[in-house]
Formats: C-alpha cells, structure tokens, sequence
C-alpha cells in the first residue's frame, strides 16, 4: 500500500482515525526497532519514510538546517540549552582540577616512582567513565526523553540491567588494560616483577569497580531529577559523571595502589584475594545481564568499543608515563585537557544520538543528513548540530582559561601562568575540542547507517581518542615551549 525503503519490510495497521486531516499508522519494522507512529505526512509521495512531523516532499534549505530542531520535541531555546550545559561543565571542570592536583601530588608516592605502569593505567581507567559510564547516561538519557521510563517496575528492571552491565564490563576491561600496562612496562624497562602483576591488575579491577558503582548511582539519579524538574538529561548527566568521575577513579587508584604495594612487600594474600571475590562475583552479574531484556543485546556486541577505546587511552597513558619524567605540571593539566574534551564531546554525542532516535530509523539518516560534512558545518553552521557546537566551543575556551588559572594557583600557590605557556595551552585544547566535535558528528551517523546505536558504541571511542589527542597535543605544547626556554614553571625556579 505504501512503499518503504528497501531494508526495511513494514507492516502497516491504522490505529487511529485522523490526525490533522491526515490517517495514522503504525508501521513495525524487522530490524529491531520500536514501533514508529507515522501519519502520511511522514511519507514522502515517492514512499519514503521521513523524520515524524515534516510536511510532505518539504525540502529543508542549506542555510536552514541550522533552525530544525535537536530534538524530536519542542526545539530548546538557546539559553536553556546553555544554561544546562555550562553548569555541569563548569562543576565538572572542578573535578578534573581535582583530579589533576591529586595526580600532581601522588606522583611522588613511594609505588608511583617505583612502578611506573601505573601511570599507564590512569588515563585508561579514568576514561572507563567514557566507556561504561557515558555510555549508560547516554543510553537511560535517551529513554527518558523517548518516555519509557514511566513504569516503576521497567525503570527498575532498566537500571538494575545496566548497574550490572557496567560492572561486567569495568572488571574485564580493568583486566585487560592492567595487562596492557603490564607488557609495556616489561618492554620498556626490560623486567618482569610477578608481585607487581598482581598489585596492578588488583589495583585496576577495585578502582574500575568502585569508581562505576558510585557513578551509576549519581547517573541514575541525575536523570531522575533531569525528568522531574523538566532539564534535557542530556546536557546534564554525561558532564556531572564526570565531575567526580576523573577525581574519584585517580584518589582510589592511588590509594588502592599504595596500599597493596606496602602488603606485597609482607605477603600476596590480600591482592589474590581481592581478585578472587571480583572473579567470583563476575558469572553472577553476567547472568543478570542475560536475563534483562534491555541489556542482553549489549552483552554480546558492545565489547568491541569498548576494549578498542582502552588501548588508545593505553597509548595516551604511555605518552602520560613519558611526558611526567620530563615536564614539571604536565600531569596537573592532562586530566584538565582530556576530561573537559571528553565532557563536551559526550554532551553533542548523546544530543545527536537522542535526535536520530527521535527523528529515524535505525539504518536510515534524517532527509539532507550526510555523514561527511564540512567542518565549517558541523561547528559554526549550516547543520542541525552547528548550533550546540558553537556554544561547546565558547565554554571550551572560558573554561580552560578559567580552569587553567585555577589548578596553577592552587598547584604553585600563586598565579605563574606566562602568556605564552597560555596561549599555546588554550590553542591546543581548542584543536582537540574542535576534531573532537568533527568526528563525533561523522562517526554518530556512519554508524547509525551502519545499524549500530551510537548510544552503546560512540562515547567510548571519541572519549578515548580525547585523552589520545589531548595528552598528545599537550605534549606537543611542552616540547615547542622547551624549545623556546618557556616551559611550566621556569619562571618559579628563578624567584
């Protein structure tokens, strides 16, 4: 009766008589997705489905693509939308200050000079709130704003399947970065310690563990809020995970690490055993897991984003090891650059995501949507997209300033930022932001053509290649001003 798309066959039943003039179907599609409304002003004349609430045939003008809103709903007006974003931007910026003054100061730690690995696995594991994390507040804020979290006992099922998700993944992907750790430490140092093995895979499994515990607890409950008080839980819950997500994960990481390195030096028992409850409790959250309807899918197809982010945080961890022994302050800004380009990148990735979720099917991009779009249109204009990346990119630059001035004085006692050393460190933030936000914009609807949800498949990539880009670029800043006897600090030495 009405044609479709070739890769999807559907079924159409009228369930309601008319609405605005026009008859209204359901139309169930065999590729898994939800049961769509569609009225025939959502089919185009030639067949083809087109995003709920368009007219027929319309053609959306280049210059107006910007004005289509976000979101399937009510368009967010430009303030709201900022106002929502730069609280919890600017309260997450806190906590990679925090995470970057902790780093700066256990980095003399009896087990941080003695075993180095360590540092390998800091940027890994503060970006498991990017891979696990990111990914659940993605996955629920898109529930909530599509309304099936109406139901206590689906809203229970929902979070309890997710909790145990997360934990399934943070004690494989703890397993296998520490063992990442590991082989370079034996590659670069040349040496193999078996007590050290167990120190950091015990040490990577309780941080990764607690750290996503705590955090899913606050995701759930930042949605909760998010619904009652009327806030679009995507500008708010991905920024507030990671507003102790980086402090949390770098204080139990630290903490945890010197503990076990003072019990090896009397016996092994307490790290085997700390390993042995967490293997233990593993078959049990997976059968959770492969019980819940909501979760099982991911259970089987969502590892590899997930253990492919943790290697390139792995490289950005070895760039971290190298960079310490050279360049005074570079640990206390590395947690400020990686964490806020993974904050905003994560705030446009869930928005773009809820949108093809509202306005799509999976498999089928939006009319006029392209996956490869000039820069210029995915950060400035020209793009439904453009908008939100502006207002990224103005808070990118605010708060790196801000976040830079602060985490110095805190770190020297007193404000010794050169303009130089500023003005190289706000350039390279901004580039990272900037490639950051082109690529969640190509890599969110190649694989939403692809027939992957980027909810469950996005985050962990683009946050992994921000603490990649970021400890890079950062480097890159620290040598060029070395080269120019400007580096961090220089000016303190000689007070």
């Amino acid at each position: 009766m009405v044609g479709a798309p070739d890769v999807v066959k559907p079924s159409i039943e009228e369930y309601s008589p008319h609405v605005n003039g026009n008859p209204v179907f359901t139309i169930s599609d065999e590729i898994g997705c939800p049961d769509t409304a569609f009225n025939m002003a959502s089919i185009n004349t030639n067949g083809d489905l087109k995003s709920p609430g368009d007219p027929p045939d319309k053609k959306v003008a280049e210059s107006d693509a910007e004005k289509q809103p976000l979101s399937g709903k009510k368009e967010e007006r430009w303030w709201n939308t900022l106002m929502q974003v730069a609280v919890p931007f600017f309260i997450a910026g806190c906590g990679t200050i925090g995470a970057g003054l902790v780093l700066g100061t256990v980095r003399n730690w009896e087990v941080f000079q003695n075993v180095s690995a360590i540092f390998v696995l800091v940027p890994s594991l503060s970006g498991l709130k990017g891979n696990l994390d990111m990914c659940l507040a993605s996955r629920l804020s898109t529930q909530a704003n599509l309304g099936n979290m109406e139901s206590p006992r689906e809203v229970i099922s929902m979070v309890v399947g997710n909790i145990s998700l997360v934990q399934v993944q943070a004690i494989v992907a703890a397993t296998v970065v520490s063992m990442f750790a590991i082989t370079v430490n034996a590659i670069t140092d040349r040496a193999f310690n078996g007590s050290f093995v167990l120190l950091l895979i015990a040490s990577a499994v309780f941080t990764a563990t607690t750290t996503c515990f705590v955090l899913d607890f606050v995701m759930v409950l930042v949605i909760f809020g998010s619904q009652k008080f009327k806030v679009n839980p995507d500008n708010v819950a991905t920024p507030l995970a990671a507003s102790i997500g980086d402090i949390v994960s770098n204080s139990v990481l630290a903490v945890t690490a010197q503990y076990m390195y003072d019990q090896i030096k009397i016996s092994l028992w307490q790290p085997i055993a700390l390993m042995c409850v967490y293997y233990s409790l593993l078959p049990l959250w997976v059968f959770i897991v492969w019980r819940n309807k909501y979760t099982k899918k991911v259970l089987t197809t969502g590892w590899t984003p997930v253990i492919s982010a943790l290697f390139i945080s792995g490289i950005g961890g070895i760039v971290l090891d190298q960079a310490v022994e050279k360049y005074q302050g570079y640990e206390v800004f590395q947690p400020i650059v990686n964490g806020i380009g993974g904050n905003l990148v994560c705030v446009q990735s869930s928005r773009l995501t809820t949108h093809l979720h509202q306005t799509a099917i999976l498999g089928i991009l939006p009319e006029n949507t392209r996956i490869v779009e000039w820069p210029w249109k995915t950060l400035f204009f020209g793009t439904t997209a453009a908008k939100v990346a502006r207002m990224l990119l103005v808070l990118a630059m605010c708060g790196q300033v801000i976040f830079m001035i602060v985490a110095d004085f805190i770190y020297q006692g007193f404000v010794s930022i050169q303009f130089a050393f500023g003005l190289t460190y706000v350039m390279c933030s901004m580039l990272q932001v900037m490639m950051l936000l082109y690529l969640a914009y190509m890599l969110i609807h190649f694989m939403w053509k692809k027939q992957k949800d980027p909810d469950n498949a996005a985050i962990p990539y683009l946050t992994a290649l921000g603490d990649l880009l970021g400890s890079v670029f950062l480097g890159l800043a620290f040598v060029i001003l070395s080269m120019f006897g400007l580096e961090y600090g220089n000016n303190v030495s000689g007070t």
